[in-house]
């Protein structure tokens, strides 16, 4: 495989291989599927953990750019090309060495997929302790200077919190599922998920509930304003696969909203 930059090409070569499964993103006010995040899975569907403990430190580089070509690759013969979906791809900012150049190799299965690059975003966690916040910027500039849409994951229960938010704004951040779990019945959880949604709305960035798992915790959400959720709610992660959608949940909060699901 091509890399981007000699440091993509140092370190220990992978000896291990892996495949995605692929999990929906739904977009209540659109009434569609958004878009879809593509998580590691062995090669017969084992959980992430079993790909993900096997990944030294010395090959994260090789490792980081070989998920976004499969990624590309499988997400190019599943997506319906008709409609507009995003693909989301998981990046790890420390495994980047320099943005522009780590970039090629993604930019090379785009092209040989041919997968529109307008379609793709790419997230990176709270969970992984950003060691140079001033590389992470110029990731950001370059992804979105490339079209690229960006966004945190696991916001609420990483390093950063609201911090991050003063020196980076995403286009979007993923609330964690710690923040989303019982939200029905948790007060607490209710003010901070509104608090965070207001100042997000205020710097132009979009929310995203994930790990929702109930009718309830989608209700409180939606009723919070936010219009895109994931989770098991709507469908489990499916491998090599989309995923047939639960929309029943959704049928029923559009017709109290006055809007159609297909």
């Amino acid at each position: 495989m091509s890399s981007g930059c000699d440091g993509c090409r140092s370190g220990e070569p992978l000896d291990f291989d892996f495949s995605m499964a692929f999990q929906p993103i739904y977009d209540i006010s659109e009434s569609r599927v958004w878009g879809y995040e593509a998580l590691v899975r062995g090669l017969q569907g084992e959980g992430a953990y079993s790909i993900l403990s096997q990944v030294g430190p010395d090959q994260k580089y090789r490792f980081d750019q070989r998920c976004r070509v499969k990624a590309i690759e499988l997400a190019s013969r599943l997506f319906p090309r008709e409609q507009s979906v995003r693909l989301s791809i998981n990046f790890l900012p420390n495994a980047v060495y320099e943005p522009a150049a780590c970039l090629r190799a993604t930019l090379l299965a785009a092209r040989k997929h041919d997968f529109p690059l307008g379609a793709l975003m790419f997230e990176f966690t709270e969970n992984e302790e950003i060691l140079d916040t001033g590389h992470l910027q110029r990731i950001l500039s370059e992804y979105r200077r490339q079209g690229f849409v960006t966004a945190l994951d696991d916001f609420g229960a990483g390093f950063a919190g609201l911090g991050l938010l003063v020196d980076f704004q995403p286009d979007l951040i993923k609330l964690d599922m710690k923040l989303v779990r019982g939200i029905d019945t948790s007060y607490p959880r209710q003010v901070v998920v509104a608090s965070i949604t207001s100042a997000a709305r205020a710097l132009g960035i979009e929310v995203l509930a994930e790990g929702v798992e109930t009718e309830a915790e989608f209700t409180i959400l939606q009723v919070a304003g936010i219009r895109l959720f994931q989770g098991y709610y709507f469908a489990r992660p499916a491998f090599e696969a989309l995923p047939q959608l639960n929309l029943r949940g959704a049928r029923d909060m559009a017709a109290e909203l006055g809007v159609q699901v297909c």
